[in-house]
């Protein structure tokens, strides 16, 4: 099959997809609260049994990240997610202000397009596909053609599960054929009424840019601030936790550490005592140019890599127990390649005279 035939396949699947789709969220307008409730819950209960088995074909798929760490962001998606949001009413009026004479109706928007990332596709999907169906919306997903396969079997779950509820099938769908000619079909076709993209600056530019109302989380870039004042050990034991789970593929995950040189030779030395390994020149040099692309951007080969691994590409011997790359710079911007977005257990770390600096 050639490439413009795949694109033909591929467009003609969206076009099934969404009419399925639209005729199920048509049949959703008559569900009580009580019936969108039942519904959702019976989705996130079979979402969240299926953590684990979605987190093992995540990994297998696409190489990327920890899967007792993807488990937990499974579970996340559901049960909390669900737990989260089960008592909000979504259905017919929700607030009355006599007062104001103002009346607040839910309505549902209808068919809902939605993007997700390789970094956490099932997680995504279903949190989203609880979301959607919570507001008696229907939602069709295009995958990140690294995780297709995964997302599409969290997809099936979540629409599974609906039908199993009494919901019509159809609600949550997954394209098969992944094309960026495909996603642009979906996020363009007049019967989609929104978008959730999740994913490089590139899908949410493109998503913020369909003419429709889109929600979109893109790349993120957290620096930490350790203050002279902080519990150092325990700062750095938080810091580490959360920029390790999963080898840091979550975007809100931290990227830069800056502290006072009140506390740089304590804040260094719980770094390297909890398994931070410091880069000297040559391999910081050596990182930057595996870590991050020549045109900027992360290289995709060490997202969601441990260290160790990101550390052999590098050609850098690091010892047995290092969970991250630290390296030192003064700057930020294109000459300081690791100042940026880095979607693996890599560190930039800053020194301050103080905090007003």
């Amino acid at each position: 099959m050639t490439h413009h035939d795949q694109d033909g396949v591929a467009i003609a699947a969206v076009e099934k997809l969404v009419q399925k789709a639209n005729a199920a969220q048509a049949g959703l307008l008559g569900f009580s609260q009580q019936d969108v409730n039942r519904v959702c819950e019976r989705m996130a209960r079979l979402g969240f049994e299926s953590a684990n088995k979605l987190a093992i074909m995540a990994v297998e798929e696409t190489g990327i990240g920890i899967v007792r760490d993807k488990v937990v962001k499974n579970e996340f998606a559901t049960r909390t997610v669900w737990n989260h949001i089960k008592n909000l009413r979504t259905v017919g009026f929700i607030a009355d202000d006599p007062a104001r004479r103002v009346s607040e109706i839910a309505v549902p928007l209808g068919v809902i397009a939605g993007l997700l990332p390789t970094t956490n596709p099932t997680s995504t999907a279903m949190f989203k596909a609880l979301i959607a169906v919570k507001s008696r919306n229907s939602i069709v997903f295009s995958p990140h053609p690294r995780a297709a396969r995964c997302s599409m079997e969290a997809a099936r779950i979540m629409n599974a599960a609906a039908v199993e509820a009494g919901a019509p099938d159809g609600l949550v769908s997954c394209l098969e054929t992944v094309t960026m000619e495909a996603t642009d079909a979906l996020i363009h076709h007049k019967l989609v009424a929104a978008i959730l993209a999740t994913g490089g600056t590139a899908m949410v530019r493109a998503a913020y840019s369909s003419g429709k109302p889109a929600f979109g989380v893109g790349p993120g870039n957290v620096p930490a601030f350790i203050e002279r004042t902080a519990n150092v050990s325990q700062a750095v034991a938080d810091i580490l936790a959360s920029k390790t789970f999963d080898n840091g593929t979550i975007c809100a995950s931290e990227q830069a550490i800056v502290t006072e040189s009140a506390i740089e030779d304590e804040a260094l030395g719980e770094l390297e005592a909890q398994g931070a390994y410091l880069c000297d020149a040559q391999e910081q040099a050596a990182l930057e140019s595996v870590v991050i692309r020549p045109g900027g951007g992360v290289n995709p080969d060490v997202v969601g890599k441990s260290a160790p691994y990101i550390a052999s590409l590098a050609g850098i011997r690091v010892p047995k127990g290092v969970r991250t790359l630290l390296v030192r710079y003064t700057g930020v911007g294109p000459e300081y390649p690791l100042s940026a977005e880095k979607l693996c257990p890599v560190l930039a770390f800053y020194v301050e005279k103080n905090w007003e600096d």
